[in-house]
């Protein structure tokens, strides 16, 4: 007697689920793989939707496509992968107790039952609007499908549009501002929070700002929507918290998602603490039939042991993977251990990343020994056109494990991160990584790369070769009334082209021993000591150190990572 096949069952056709459709036929050749998706389309790169809008490319199909650019619809499934996709599918309910799940055709309205040995939920996620009036009018839309991504392109391509909103200031509200602004729309971003990008810290979030605001983009934060405008059913405007009132034809809003649980919420399916369905490391739920993975989930964070919402396009393949092979195996063989929220995106001609934890997160959770650096220095040599980076690294100051990292900047950001993020998951610490070992030639990166380069800075703070101070920190000393000597130690040609202008005193690092008697007599007295990322700043120090003055301070960054005006 032959064995009965195992069916599995994906409610979901976005990212996770055909992950975890495409694993389990991988593991088991014979199994019964079917993949229910409700919209018309399977498989999306949601994240590639701004750059399609853009106009980064023109082929919706790439959007849907392989690496080879076969396109993944139903029949591909079919033909390629032996799995039964069907889309316009929408599952109504689930009952566990007999193993099966409901659902209809969007198309025809047929209704249908459906047995499952395994099931694994992939519903994503749900944008979320703001709880104001006006959000029903036409002309108000996210970025969250396909379907938005074509309306999004269409008014790129009819030209008719002349000023926008994007609502929101993260991830898909920066690349969706890129987006927009590159149809030659006018943009503003509205943030209600005091900063763009969360996930930094603020005078970093501030530098990417100033940079977006280069760009002729209009940037409002602290502020937030009190309401959409219309006339006859159709958006004329936004009216913000403080009263203002900006005209505008259309409104993208990108304040956030949450899980889509509904349907295990319905089936008794237990819900965590987060919002999202509750799942252990083999991405089970509360019932050891069904999985969930993707957007729809909540999972445990690395660094603090709390559960956290991520719904990153990389974490849903990953724990697609896991969970497909779990639901296809006769055990759960496989894990995901969690995440540590690594992010990056496109902003303009910049990029922001971070990993870990941020020095505000890390303080708001309680983390007290708490060290943190800031470097600005170029990804490469000068002579190979090396591009700007800066970095803000947060450790343990007492044990020196890394908790996070931030970068920002046209350079390559995306190493930066992940080498952070590698480290961050091997628990690696300071002194760990001041010896790295990592590939050298000046096309690629500095002899001592800036990843490298930020940990000896970070070293010499924790061992007290270098005292530093951060920019707000200097920032407030002039309104404070202190009488600190602020030396910026570059040469006049630097000096007169770009400058604080917040009372410094220039003394260029090259003739400093020879103008000590121009310092205060006072050895007490504070000094701080910058250039253009603070290289020569630190060097200046060490100087004034070594001739007597003991409360010299670096501002770290040097003028590059300055987050507010500059004179010049």
């Amino acid at each position: 007697m032959s064995k009965k096949k195992k069916r599995i069952v994906v409610i979901g056709g976005s990212a996770a689920g055909p992950k975890a459709a495409a694993k389990a036929r991988r593991i088991d050749d014979d199994a019964d793989v079917i993949i229910l998706q409700k919209d018309a389309d399977l498989s999306m790169a949601s994240c590639g939707y701004p750059y399609y809008v853009g106009g980064y490319f023109d082929d919706r199909n790439m959007l849907l496509s392989t690496s080879t650019g076969v396109t993944r619809d139903p029949q591909f499934y079919l033909n390629a992968k032996a799995i039964d996709a069907r889309t316009n599918t929408e599952v109504t309910s689930i009952d566990r107790k007999n193993h099966t799940v409901t659902f209809r055709n969007l198309l025809t309205d047929e209704t249908g039952t459906m047995e499952y040995d395994k099931l694994i939920i992939a519903t994503g996620s749900i944008p979320q609007l703001p709880p104001v009036p006006g959000t029903d009018l036409e002309g108000i839309t996210t970025l969250q499908s396909m379907k938005d991504a074509d309306f999004l392109r269409g008014i790129r391509e009819e030209q008719t549009i002349k000023k926008a909103v994007v609502v929101g200031g993260g991830l898909i509200g920066i690349e969706t501002c890129e987006a927009l602004q590159l149809a030659g729309i006018e943009i503003t971003v509205i943030e209600l929070l005091p900063q763009l990008l969360t996930f930094l810290d603020w005078e970093l979030a501030k530098l990417v700002e100033s940079h977006v605001k280069s760009k002729s983009a209009n940037v409002i934060t602290g502020n937030g929507i009190a309401g959409f405008l219309g006339e006859n059913g159709t958006l004329t405007g936004v009216k913000l918290q403080n009263g203002t009132e900006l005209p505008c034809e259309l409104a993208v809003v990108a304040i956030g998602v949450r899980p889509n649980v509904r349907l295990a919420k319905e089936a008794g399916i237990t819900i965590g603490e987060r919002g999202g369905i509750a799942v252990n490391e083999y991405m089970q739920t509360s019932d050891p039939d069904i999985y969930a993975v993707g957007d729809c989930v909540e999972v445990l964070n690395l660094i603090t042991g709390k559960n956290v919402h991520a719904p990153y396009g990389d974490l849903a393949n990953l724990q697609g993977r896991v969970a497909g092979e779990n639901a296809a195996s006769d055990k759960n063989n496989v894990k995901f251990p969690g995440t540590i929220q690594t992010g990056i995106c496109k902003v303009f001609d910049y990029s922001a990343g971070a990993t870990g934890l941020s020095e505000s997160m890390a303080r708001k959770l309680g983390y007290e020994d708490i060290i943190t650096v800031i470097n600005a220095s170029p990804d490469k040599p000068n002579f190979m056109d090396g591009l700007l980076l800066v970095t803000k690294l947060v450790a343990d100051s007492k044990s020196g494990r890394i908790l996070g990292a931030q970068c920002i900047g046209p350079g390559n950001v995306s190493r930066q991160i992940a080498q952070w993020a590698m480290a961050i998951q091997g628990k690696l610490t300071v002194e760990d990584i001041v010896n790295s070992d990592l590939p050298y030639a000046p096309p690629f990166s500095l002899a001592i790369d800036h990843f490298i380069a930020t940990a000896h800075i970070m070293q010499n703070k924790m061992k007290g070769r270098m005292k530093s101070i951060t920019a707000m920190e200097v920032r407030n000393i002039p309104k404070s009334g202190n009488d600190t000597l602020l030396l910026d130690v570059r040469g006049p040609d630097e000096y007169e082209e770009m400058r604080l202008g917040i009372g410094e005193t220039l003394i260029p690092l090259g003739a400093l021993r020879k103008r000590l008697h121009e310092l205060p007599e006072d050895k007490d007295k504070e000094i701080i000591t910058f250039c253009k990322i603070s290289l020569r700043g630190y060097e200046a120090a060490i100087v004034l150190e070594a001739n007597g003055w003991n409360n010299v301070k670096v501002m770290e960054g040097g003028i590059m990572a300055w987050p507010y005006a500059r004179e010049k």
